[in-house]
C-alpha cells in the first residue's frame, strides 16, 4: 500500500540544505560553522571571498537561544536568577551580580556591607577567570597550545574558591536579591588571599609566553582594527571598547555596589605593536584588566568587615515601576531593563549582551581581511553565544 499522499510534499516544499562553499560569479561563498572549533560557541559565518580576502561576513545567530527573557516572565525574581548564570557561563558570578543590582534598585533595598564586599570579591575572581579562558583560548585558535594548560591551571584555583562558596564550580546561583547565598569563612577568605598572592606573577608569565610572542604579534598587530568612532557608533562595550583607546568602565564612569571605594586603573589600547584598536589591542587589554582585578582584590581582602549578613526579603515583590541596571562584565556593558506589575513575577526582563553588541561590529573588522584572519579576529572580541542568543 502507497504511503499517505502528505508524506511525499511537492518537490517545491523541500528546501536544499546550505552547501558549504558556492560560487557566486568571482566570489566564493564559505560557510564557516555553527560547529567550528575556532568559534568559540555555536556560531555560524558565510564569508564571501576574493581568492583569500574576506569582502563580507554574515554571522547568523540563534543557534543557542535559551529564551532566557520569555522564561523570566513566567518565574519569580529569585529563580530568575540561575538561568542567568547560563547566559555568559564563563562570568556567571558577574551575570548573578548584574541581575540582583537591577531588582534591589527597584525595590529600593540594600545589602550588609560586608556582602558587597564579599559580591565584589566573587565578581573580581570571576574576571579574572573570564580572562585567563579568554587568554589560553586565543593562543589556541592561533596555534599556541601551551597558554590554554597555563590559564586553565590558574583558573582551577578560583573554581576551588567557588565551589567551597556555592557548591558548584561554573553555574553558582551565588547572589541573591538583598545579599548572598551564605558568606565566607576565614578559610575562604585566606583562599582567596593565597590565590592573589600566587597569581599576580603569573601575568608576567602569560606576557613573555604569548603576549610579546614574535609570531603571536605578526598574527593580531594591524588586524581587525576597531576605531574609537565605530566602536562608540556600534554601542561596542567593555575590553573591545577600552582597546579601541576609549577609556570607559562603568565600575569608574557609573560605578554601583561599591566600586567607588576602590583604587585601579582603566587599561586602554595603545597600538604598541600596531594600530590602536587592533586584536593585540584588545587581547592586551584583557591581560592588563586581570592585574587590575588583583589590585580591586587587594583592596576588598583588606577592608572587608566582620559582622553577620543582612536578613534577606522572604518575598520578592517589587512596586510597580521599571528601571535599568548596568554593571561591568569581563565582556562589557551588561545591562537589565526589568519592568514590574506589583508581582512576585516580572512583567518583562530584557538582558543587553556585550557580546551581541561586539558580534554586530564583526563584518566591518573582517572585511578586507584573510580567511585565516577571520579566527583571530573572532577570538579578539571574546564572545559567548549563550549570551548572544540568551
Amino acid at each position: 500500500m502507497s504511503a499517505p499522499a502528505a508524506l511525499h510534499p511537492p518537490a517545491a516544499v523541500l528546501e536544499p540544505r546550505p552547501t558549504q562553499v558556492a560560487m557566486e560569479g568571482d566570489e566564493m561563498v564559505l560557510s564557516m560553522g555553527p560547529q567550528h572549533p575556532s568559534t568559540h560557541g555555536v556560531l555560524r559565518i558565510v564569508l564571501k571571498t576574493d581568492g583569500e580576502v574576506v569582502k563580507e561576513a554574515i554571522p547568523h545567530l540563534g543557534y543557542l537561544h535559551r529564551c532566557f527573557e520569555k522564561h523570566a516572565e513566567n518565574l519569580t525574581y529569585g529563580q530568575v536568577i540561575p538561568f542567568t548564570d547560563r547566559m555568559d557561563y564563563l562570568a556567571s558570578m558577574n551575570q548573578n551580580f548584574s541581575f540582583v543590582v537591577a531588582v534591589e534598585r527597584l525595590m529600593g533595598i540594600q545589602p550588609s556591607e560586608r556582602e558587597e564586599y564579599i559580591r565584589v570579591i566573587m565578581a573580581e575572581l570571576n574576571r579574572i577567570a573570564s580572562h585567563l579562558v579568554s587568554f589560553g583560548t586565543y593562543g589556541l585558535d592561533i596555534g599556541a597550545v601551551t597558554p590554554f594548560l597555563y590559564a586553565f591551571r590558574e583558573r582551577e584555583l578560583i573554581l576551588d574558591i567557588f565551589e567551597a562558596a556555592s557548591g558548584a564550580r561554573l553555574l553558582y546561583n551565588y547572589m541573591r536579591i538583598g545579599g548572598v547565598m551564605r558568606d565566607l569563612t576565614p578559610q575562604m577568605l585566606d583562599k582567596v588571599r593565597e590565590f592573589v598572592e600566587y597569581f599576580e606573577p603569573k601575568i608576567d608569565e602569560y606576557n613573555e609566553l604569548l603576549s610579546f610572542n614574535r609570531i603571536f604579534i605578526e598574527r593580531t598587530a594591524s588586524v581587525g582594527v576597531l576605531s574609537a568612532e565605530q566602536a562608540i557608533a556600534y554601542g561596542v562595550t567593555g575590553p573591545n571598547l577600552r582597546g579601541s583607546g576609549v577609556q570607559f568602565d562603568i565600575r569608574r564612569g557609573d560605578p554601583y555596589s561599591i566600586y567607588d571605594r576602590f583604587e585601579f586603573d582603566i587599561p586602554v589600547g595603545q597600538g604598541l605593536h600596531g594600530t590602536v584598536g587592533d586584536c593585540w589591542d584588545r587581547y592586551y587589554v584583557r591581560i592588563l584588566e586581570m592585574r587590575e582585578s588583583v589590585k580591586i582584590l587587594r583592596q576588598a581582602l583588606a577592608q572587608i568587615p566582620a559582622g553577620e549578613l543582612a536578613r534577606r526579603p522572604k518575598t520578592v515583590k517589587p512596586p510597580k515601576g521599571e528601571i535599568y541596571s548596568r554593571t561591568e562584565s569581563p565582556r562589557g556593558e551588561l545591562g537589565f531593563y526589568v519592568i514590574s506589575d506589583g508581582t512576585t513575577n516580572p512583567l518583562r526582563v530584557k538582558a543587553r549582551s556585550p557580546c551581541f553588541t561586539a558580534m554586530s561590529v564583526f563584518d566591518e573588522l573582517a572585511r578586507g581581511a584573510m580567511i585565516s584572519d577571520v579566527i583571530a579576529i573572532i577570538g579578539s572580541i571574546d564572545i559567548v553565544l549563550g549570551e548572544i542568543d540568551r
